[in-house]
């Protein structure tokens, strides 16, 4: 039996209840700024897929109105300025809206550091990932795909990331992660809202990949 996903839940633990209480205020402000904004609930709750293809619950602050579609992928939604809320796209733009995961994270569905949580009816995503093992592990709130295109990636490369994650899993991986994930949320990368209308395609070395 491996030690590291022993050690890796205690740190997903003590890291979520010590984000959790030190971000309170901002999570109180945010539940009030949403309140202001728009009609609706303050967090948003999805079915998304966990360890092994259970499904679970996902929270997250709303960011969109409550007649948005419910189950697809933001970068889908063909006219998101409709549907996306004024201070949602603040919320998007910085990743604040994902915050309340860390409550995924204290409650054992959701790690810190693994693949993001697919739809339960993203069916290629998680076929895709069945290649790689990525679904026999826990969903993180950030991951190796998400510091490099997030929302850009074709879903085969997408698991691919997810797939290199699992091969190399362990403690410089996931610092390594963190570290990209902050960067690149300051710098909002790879956020893409609605559909993507043309054939760019998103460079990627298959070959560093396989390696």
């Amino acid at each position: 039996m491996e030690i590291y996903p022993i050690i890796k839940r205690c740190m997903d633990s003590v890291l979520s209840l010590i984000g959790l209480i030190v971000l309170l205020p901002v999570f109180l402000i945010l539940a009030i700024l949403i309140k202001l904004d728009s009609k609706g609930p303050v967090f948003f709750r999805q079915k998304r897929v966990g360890k092994h293809k259970k499904h679970f619950y996902i929270l997250k602050f709303r960011t969109m109105n409550t007649d948005s579609p419910h189950d697809s992928p933001s970068h889908l939604i063909k006219d998101p300025d409709r549907f996306i809320t004024n201070l949602g796209k603040f919320l998007r733009k910085t990743s604040l809206d994902e915050l309340p995961q860390l409550i995924n994270i204290l409650k054992g569905e959701m790690s810190i550091i693994g693949p993001r949580p697919a739809l339960w009816n993203q069916y290629d995503l998680i076929a895709e990932r069945d290649r790689y093992g990525a679904n026999d592990i826990y969903p993180g709130l950030s991951g190796l795909a998400q510091i490099n295109g997030r929302d850009e990636l074709p879903i085969e490369i997408k698991a691919m990331w997810d797939g290199e994650y699992v091969r190399h899993m362990g403690i410089r991986m996931d610092i390594k992660c963190m570290f990209d994930t902050i960067v690149s949320v300051v710098k909002s990368e790879g956020i893409v809202e609605g559909v993507i209308r043309d054939n760019k395609e998103v460079a990627c070395n298959k070959e560093t990949l396989s390696k």
